[in-house]
């Protein structure tokens, strides 16, 4: 065994293998470990500048032990390279090693099992396996949005790789008081198991991974994002209502629904004009035909104190007028074999290569002229994993490298694309992207995720909470969903207007209240039999809120107003993730550590500090048990005073989302 103290950290190597643990962040290291020469000059997620902390460094003088301590977190080597982790002296991760090297212990077996290994794929890199040993009675958070009930991921297998309405960011929070972040954005697979837990990357050239340490969930979000980026201050007009449907055809069917609400004395923050308002994919324009003047629209709707969002895709038609160009400078994806299309949704289409700094240019240009000057305020970076025909991940290839090494990336980069092109206008701060996907770093481009195209059922519901909790865990302060899912059969249906209600109240308290939705059926005739345009494609039912009977439509205004009384809260908590990271929507073990049945409850959360949410999530459901930890709550609807510690059953019909306030 070799070592030697390098720059901040410490330096071993061990049968042709290279390992460098350095001190990264605030009782934090990064580790890497490579078969090449030298290590690769990617931080990856690792973005942000931080200072060096004061380390020590210890290097036993028969060279069969070395550590490295930064504050609380120490590092140990042992004489075949195995590492352990420790917080304050306790033992909180070790790696998995089961192979006899002479002495009789746990990890002495004859399995030839090793932590870090590397197979070689021909001609090319590795397919990287890391392996840890599992802690019993450990729980495991984050890792981004998965469409699954689970909010603690210890027993579950997890792709990582982007797909609609699946975003992998491979930070986890551990109930043993670390977070570890896998800096590696190629596809693979984590699996939390119970007797191992195992990181693998199809292909890479190195291990990197970065681990925390620190005494609660916030703290270790926080070192977090100290190293990936925070997100900027949430623009403070957005708070409110965002009116969006599948999908406004006509400049005159957004202003005709704008003009409606403000007849009905309803302000809209925002409005949200859909896919398919272009000409072809790829144009990157509004179809002139539908809509002739999209300045005097903006106009328009600014007037009346809306903010206008439109769609962007990263799909380009063979038949766009700006294909020739984009294929000529190789500005677009890239497949290994077969036809070069790798989309196929109402046309040949390719998809921009943004982890090319050329490409990005290119499509904010565009954007810039054909939206941004006519005053359009944010943009919709709609199928940003990118959505393929096929995730065949190893057919495609980018300017940073194979799929395979790099897709996870892509949509930070997609982000990363306005961002640069808007602050190059002058524009800092109030910046905001609603963005299908994203990775690790992503919130310090404005990216507000949401939750893509999930069904309309009350199974799908109960996945949101899950999968918003765990991305506030993950670094995303800034979620949304779809009010009432995107896919609707019929929207006459009561079960899915009860749902609709439901899902509207959740959304109530989430960083974001967005009404969208594909509603069915689709019986509305296209604007043109051509095939192409912005009148041939297909739309959905009416989704404003009058759309769902007077009823209805009192309750969502009922909530609408609570939710301009929260304006000012909001803002306190877009500050607050601003400087520390800290999510809006909160598992309730966030907010209390110390309460052993907070770690326990996955069905409801906490916006915020202040006010505990319990989401109805069953259909015809009127009751539901909630539990209150240790202190003052005060029932929002009635006023009512109740001593924490206990778990209480309320009253829940459809006009009522238990919500508690802490005082």
């Amino acid at each position: 065994m070799y070592f030697e103290k390098k720059q901040n950290g410490l330096l071993f190597k061990h049968q042709g293998e290279t390992i460098f643990l350095e001190a990264w962040g605030k009782d934090s290291l990064r580790v890497r470990s490579t078969r090449y020469a030298a290590f690769t000059d990617k931080d990856w997620a690792l973005s942000e500048p931080v200072e060096q902390p004061k380390i020590q460094i210890e290097i036993a003088e028969d060279k069969n032990f070395a550590s490295i301590i930064n504050g609380r977190l120490r590092a140990e080597v042992n004489c075949v390279g195995i590492l352990s982790f420790y917080r304050d002296d306790k033992l909180i991760l070790r790696e998995y090693y089961r192979s006899y090297y002479g002495t009789i212990s746990k990890e002495s077996q004859c399995l030839k099992l090793i932590a870090r290994n590397y197979k070689p794929i021909v001609g090319g890199d590795y397919t990287l396996t890391m392996r840890f040993e599992s802690n019993d009675g450990e729980k495991i958070f984050g890792m981004g949005q998965y469409q699954q009930p689970y909010l603690d991921l210890k027993g579950c297998v997890l792709e990582l790789a982007q797909r609609n309405s699946q975003v992998s960011i491979p930070f986890a929070v551990s109930s043993l008081g670390y977070g570890f972040l896998w800096n590696n954005p190629g596809v693979g697979s984590v699996s939390f198991g119970k007797n191992y837990t195992e990181w693998v990357a199809q292909a890479s050239k190195q291990i990197d991974y970065w681990i925390t340490v620190a005494e609660s969930p916030r703290e270790i979000v926080e070192n977090y994002t100290a190293v990936t980026g925070r997100a900027p201050l949430l623009p403070t007009d957005v708070l409110g209502l965002w009116q969006c449907k599948l999908r406004y055809r006509t400049q005159e069917e957004v202003l005709s629904v704008a003009r409606k609400y403000k007849e009905l004395g309803i302000h809209i923050d925002v409005i949200v004009i859909d896919f398919f308002h272009w000409t072809r994919q790829g144009d990157w324009h509004f179809d002139p035909e539908y809509w002739p003047d999209p300045k005097a629209m903006v106009d328009e709707l600014h007037s009346m104190g809306t903010k206008v969002v439109v769609s962007v895709w990263p799909s380009v038609d063979r038949k766009s007028e700006n294909f020739e160009e984009m294929y000529e400078r190789g500005l677009l994806m890239r497949s290994e074999r077969g036809t070069i299309e790798c989309y196929d949704f109402q046309g040949d289409c390719l998809i921009i290569d943004v982890t090319n700094p050329e490409a990005r240019e290119f499509i904010w240009e565009k954007c810039k002229k054909n939206y941004y000057d006519y005053g359009i305020d944010m943009f919709w970076l709609d199928n940003a994993e990118p959505d393929m025909a096929v995730y065949d991940f190893d057919n495609y290839r980018y300017y940073l490298g194979t799929a395979l090494e790099v897709s996870n990336i892509y949509p930070l980069l997609y982000a990363k694309s306005f961002t640069d092109g808007i602050k190059a206008e002058g524009r800092t701060g109030d910046m905001l992207h609603l963005v299908r996907s994203g990775w690790a770093g992503s919130q310090k481009y404005g990216t507000l995720i949401w939750s893509g195209d999930v069904p309309s059922t009350f199974e799908s519901l109960r996945d949101q909470l899950s999968a918003g909790l765990n991305m506030g865990l993950a670094g995303i302060p800034w979620w949304t969903t779809d009010i009432g899912g995107f896919m609707t059969d019929d929207v006459n249906d009561p079960a899915f207007r009860e749902l609709l209600i439901r899902w509207y109240e959740f959304a109530v308290f989430t960083p974001v209240l967005r009404m969208h939705g594909d509603r069915g059926p689709h019986n509305i005739p296209p604007l043109s039999d051509k095939d192409y345009g912005g009148g041939y494609l297909y739309t959905g039912q009416p989704n404003e809120l009058w759309s769902y009977g007077e009823d209805n439509m009192k309750i969502m205004l009922d909530y609408l107003k609570i939710r301009e009384e929260l304006k000012p809260y909001i803002e306190a908590l877009s500050k607050e993730a601003h400087e520390t990271g800290a999510p809006f929507m909160r598992t309730m073990f966030y907010e209390f550590p110390q309460d052993a049945k907070c770690w326990e409850c996955d069905d409801q959360y906490m916006f915020g500090s202040k006010y505990l949410v319990a989401p109805v999530l069953q259909l015809g459901a009127t009751r539901r048990e909630v539990y209150l930890p240790t202190g003052n709550w005060k029932n929002i609807h009635t006023g009512e005073m109740t001593q924490g510690g206990q778990t209480i059953c309320v009253d829940a019909p459809l006009e009522i989302i238990p919500v508690f306030e802490r005082v």
